[in-house]
């Protein structure tokens, strides 16, 4: 048996360009991905829109995002989560600027 182990905040945090994206697992059913975000947003007008479910929880950092059916901004700090649910369009509306903001999402099938 081999043992696959990392550390969650163990990277490289840049600022501009994209995102990093880490798929910890991957599966027919089910990917887990770390996500690190540092100042980065959605693009003005552009929504997620993923037929998976998508469990999201941000471990450090802090984040707003925003459900194109509820204008209100969801403020995220450490611990928070939200269950979105397939094809419920959203977006990041804002991600801090200068300490690593760390996802952990799970995307499944319903």
């Amino acid at each position: 048996m081999q043992l696959q182990t990392g550390n969650l905040f163990s990277f490289e945090a840049k600022r501009g360009g994209e995102e990093r994206i880490d798929m910890l697992i991957t599966g027919q059913r089910l990917n887990v991905e770390r996500i690190v975000s540092l100042g980065h947003a959605s693009p003005e007008g552009f929504w997620y829109d993923d037929s998976r479910a998508e469990w999201v929880v941000l471990l450090s950092g802090a984040a707003v995002l925003e459900f194109e059916e509820d204008s209100t901004l969801h403020d995220m700090r450490p611990g928070d989560y939200v269950l979105i649910e397939p094809h419920c369009r959203h977006r990041v509306a804002w991600t801090h600027a200068k300490e690593p903001t760390v996802w952990l999402a799970i995307y499944h099938e319903r």
